[in-house]
């Protein structure tokens, strides 16, 4: 029994401490996982729960393969966000961040007593938890991948503009943003620190598909963006079939309603919008006459278990005004569920990574609102390099308030013209095609599996 044990090759998945990127390795170790391999999920206990929590649309069966690893949480502030800010960037997150870095010791711990009873241990860590695996290097039998949970397309660009915009491309998309507009000062430094300890790893995976992002996918294979490393995109890497039983009333309502006819409004987990911008944003649902589900939550805490959250108030009346064709949620929704409806014809979205994938798969279009960091660069991406979406707003006049009328407008656009039949058109063509690459065969399964066969060589 021992020689069979010592011939594992073990898997260890080190998140970082924020949905958007929690959510995507939970994902990640569930496929994984399929392949009849031993899958370590490793973070603090109130993170991992978080996590679990959430776990939208996976098969229970499939999370139950799941070794958890379950790390006492040091303590942490946990503000609330600040919903008057001009910059949208989720400062408030900071310290939870910050904390994560005391997860270092416990985690090389956990490393050393799997790499002992397997004859490989592969790492697979988001970047932002570098410092974190670091001890990874001096295990003689490990190996360790970057897993990127943002689009290509933002990666790519990203590291241009820190090489100094080389001359390797035709074009470039209009309205791109400058990254210091985008990463507020007081996160540089975090962001910079764990990118000192990525030499070790062996390649980059990325949750998007050839399908979507071939381009930017085959630019970065060259030696100044890749560093030399290997690199596999296995997205998308949701679950495609739905595993989900939700009995969620918005998902009652959403089987009365005709196809295509209702907007999904939801700003992820760190947007944090101000009464004045709930209010233009309720005024312009309304004159816009569309219906609607809109998800409104204030942003999360470093800590999602503290339940003082402020309760975000609507106009007077609203809600008896839109009775009937638009309903409000303020609680945790079945995001993917809502998507993969056939009532649903569009996201209004901040451009979240998992939003933007979430709805090419389910072949939505996107009405693109971006608040902050990778938001921006997924925006152009949507919008006016694969055109899958319109734009709300413009990055670039992130600190001005969009007015009623102007989203009134954009909403009858993409719900209800010619234009935004077209564009609906060319998501659905763009999601059938994404799904049928996850299904054997496609460009997304080969590469998952050429993955498997690397790291259990």
């Amino acid at each position: 029994m021992g020689s069979l044990i010592n011939k594992e090759v073990a898997v260890v998945v080190v998140p970082f401490p924020a949905q958007g990127h929690l959510n995507q390795l939970l994902q990640l170790s569930c496929l994984i996982a399929s392949f009849s391999l031993p899958v370590h999920f490793v973070g603090s206990t109130i993170h991992n729960r978080q996590a679990m929590t959430r776990s939208n649309g996976l098969n229970p069966l499939d999370l139950a393969k799941l070794q958890i690893h379950n790390i006492p949480t040091p303590p942490f502030l946990s503000p609330s966000p600040n919903p008057n800010t001009s910059n949208k960037f989720p400062a408030h997150l900071l310290p939870s961040w910050e904390a994560s870095v005391a997860l270092r010791e416990p985690v090389a711990a956990i490393l050393k007593d799997i790499s002992s009873t397997s004859r490989r241990i592969v790492i697979i860590h988001d970047p932002l938890m570098s410092i974190v695996v670091q001890d990874a290097a001096s295990i003689q039998n490990a190996e360790s991948y970057v897993f990127n949970p943002i689009s290509a397309f933002t990666y790519f660009f990203t590291r241009w503009e820190s090489l100094g915009k080389p001359p390797l491309i035709d074009m470039i998309p209009e309205g791109l943003p400058r990254m210091e507009v985008c990463i507020p000062e007081e996160v540089k430094g975090f962001v910079a620190s764990q990118y000192n300890h990525l030499d070790f790893q062996v390649g980059n995976i990325y949750n998007s598909s050839r399908i979507f992002e071939g381009t930017y996918l085959d630019l970065l294979t060259r030696d100044e963006f890749s560093r030399k490393k290997k690199q596999w995109a296995l997205g998308p890497i949701l679950p495609v079939k739905l595993s989900s039983t939700s009995q969620h009333k918005c998902l009652e309502w959403l089987d009365k309603q005709e196809k295509n006819s209702v907007l999904y409004v939801a700003f992820g987990t760190t947007a944090s919008m101000s009464e004045e911008e709930v209010r233009e944003l309720a005024m312009g649902l309304e004159q816009s006459k569309s219906k609607f589900i809109w998800v409104l939550r204030d942003a999360d805490k470093g800590d999602v278990f503290n339940k003082e959250v402020r309760k975000i108030s609507l106009p007077e009346k609203f809600e008896e005004n839109v009775e009937g064709y638009g309903i409000i949620v303020r609680d945790w929704a079945p995001q993917l569920e809502i998507l993969a409806h056939q009532a649903t014809g569009g996201f209004m979205s901040h451009c979240g990574w998992n939003s933007c994938l979430e709805s090419i798969t389910m072949g939505v279009p996107i009405a693109a609102w971006p608040m902050h960091s990778d938001q921006a660069w997924n925006s152009v991406l949507i919008a006016k390099v694969m055109r899958v979406g319109i734009v709300v707003r413009e990055f670039e006049r992130h600190e001005d308030l969009v007015a009623s009328s102007t989203i009134a407008d954009r909403v009858k656009k993409l719900m209800a013209s010619h234009e935004g039949d077209e564009i609906r058109k060319r998501a659905e063509e763009m999601g059938d095609a994404v799904r049928k690459s996850t299904e054997e065969g496609g460009v997304s399964h080969l590469e998952l599996e050429a993955f498997i066969a690397h790291i259990t060589r």
